[in-house]
């Protein structure tokens, strides 16, 4: 019981203070900020690229004013 109990404190004492088991990121800093950027800027174009596959960043063909259409 001993043994179980000294292995559950190690584990969870390695777990909390290791982060995450396998890191995304770098652990060089310049390489680590390189790809922090990298991951923001996919991040930002998000936007543009929902509004280019539901077509929203076509052009309007529509007139910047109203026209009756009928014969006055």
């Amino acid at each position: 019981m001993r043994r179980l109990f000294m292995a559950l404190v190690v584990g969870i004492t390695l777990g909390i203070q290791s982060g995450c088991f396998l890191p995304i990121y770098s652990g060089d800093p310049a390489r680590r900020t390189q790809q922090l950027i990298f991951t923001s800027e996919d991040l930002r174009t998000i936007l543009d690229e929902w509004e280019r596959i539901w077509f929203l960043d076509q052009p309007s063909h529509l007139k910047p004013y109203r026209t009756h259409g009928g014969i006055i």
